[in-house]
């Protein structure tokens, strides 16, 4: 599948750039093509070498938390879910600490922390898995997980809404909300029916009601609040929640007579592998987006949408937020800036402005995770990741567009 899908991405962006050669007559665009090449390759690299600093503090802490055994104690958090929907895990692995504090950190927004951690889960999983080179459906269902979004304080797009001069940058936390909501629980809906693992288990029946209770605590809670009230609260809770996990990591292992220095250090030599190990994969990745980028593909897409939307009598309006939607799967940081253009067009309290802060929120950068979680060990065959991701990411998209209809249309 991903050879296919890499292949297609090329030929894709070069007959793009044919058309746009030919027909529209841009006798530059194989330039941009080319540029797009070298600058996305040196991009890979200051991305993989960027992660260094911060695989290496989160995996010298990560085994800190094993030494001391606070990882086997966070694990009943969520094990009793896990180990029905990853059958092919033993009970009370580590892999279950892994995971369950991946998913935490994503929840809060600390994406900082969470990469590190989710890539140490993959690794744990990796253990049990007897083709090297294929993913498990333990991996594919973590990666899922991830690639459809579960955060729920999306402190970065209130900044960016505030920045650009929304009279209430938070007042698109809810639809954010529901659309990650709906978009998580489809694509773990996917890859249980495609490993055919039974959902109405009274377990994880159980989980499923906890969270949309989460969910509505947490909307309840923070709806009352004024933007500046918000983005102080989830800004404060967020990192006291940080810097005290680093504390208790820290101090557990310092009083459980762990070497806390040295058995830092070790943790931390891993996490600089774990980083120069990942720049192949994200090189191969990002030049492929890229490329597909500069070609114009993704405008095409966008323009033949609008015009079917169109021809059908349907409304519009949500197209100018279609190259946020459809960039968001590929590159976060080119969704972010698409957003960031759409709110200067048209402003941040139109239509537009407000949907694709909607979008952001809603899901992740499906290709960029798989590129990274799948690298780290080595991964070449998803399986069915990749489709189970994008299903992931369109209905978190099309939750997007009919809840910003919903709430501001």
């Amino acid at each position: 599948m991903l050879n296919r899908l890499w292949v297609g991405f090329f030929w894709f962006a070069g007959l793009a750039a044919c058309y746009q050669w030919l027909v529209l007559d841009n006798t530059a665009i194989f330039t941009h093509l080319v540029q797009a090449v070298f600058d996305m390759a040196k991009l890979s690299a200051e991305i993989g070498l960027g992660l260094i600093g911060v695989l290496c503090f989160w995996m010298g802490l990560f085994r800190l938390a094993e030494k001391s055994g606070l990882v086997d104690k966070l694990a009943w958090l969520l094990s009793p879910l896990l180990t029905r929907l990853m059958p092919g895990v033993p009970a009370n692995d580590p892999a279950y600490g892994s995971m369950t504090m991946n998913i935490a950190a994503n929840m809060l927004g600390l994406d900082n922390a969470a990469t590190p951690l989710g890539l140490q889960a993959m690794k744990d999983l990796q253990r049990h898995n007897s083709t090297p080179d294929t993913a498990t459906n333990a991996q594919i269902l973590f990666l899922v997980i991830n690639t459809s979004s579960v955060t729920l304080l999306p402190v970065t797009i209130f900044m960016y809404r505030a920045q650009q001069g929304a009279a209430n940058p938070t007042d698109v936390f809810i639809p954010i909300i529901l659309a990650t909501t709906a978009s998580t629980l489809v694509g773990i809906a996917c890859v249980c029916l495609v490993q055919k693992i039974k959902l109405f288990q009274p377990v994880v029946l159980a989980y499923l009601v906890a969270i949309c209770l989460l969910v509505s605590l947490i909307v309840w809670g923070f709806s009352g609040l004024s933007s500046i009230e918000m983005q102080e609260k989830s800004s404060l809770w967020a990192n006291l929640i940080l810097f005290a996990t680093i504390l208790v990591f820290i101090t557990t292992a310092y009083f459980r007579k762990v070497a806390v220095y040295d058995t830092f250090i070790d943790g931390a030599k891993s996490g600089f592998d774990t980083a120069v190990s990942l720049i192949p994969y994200l090189v191969a990745m990002l030049v492929a987006i890229g490329v597909l980028r500069a070609s114009g593909g993704l405008d095409m897409i966008v323009d033949a949408i609008g015009a079917l939307v169109g021809l059908l009598g349907g409304d519009t309006s949500f197209t100018q937020a279609l190259p946020t939607a459809l960039m968001k799967p590929f590159s976060g940081s080119g969704a972010r800036a698409m957003m960031l253009d759409a709110m200067a067009t048209y402003g941040p309290d139109s239509f537009t402005g407000r949907l694709v802060s909607i979008v952001q929120g809603s899901t992740e950068t499906t290709f960029y995770v798989l590129a990274v979680y799948f690298g780290v060990v080595g991964i070449k065959h998803g399986r069915h990741a990749i489709v189970c991701g994008l299903l992931a990411d369109a209905t978190g998209i099309v939750a997007a567009i009919g809840l910003g209809y919903w709430f501001f249309g």
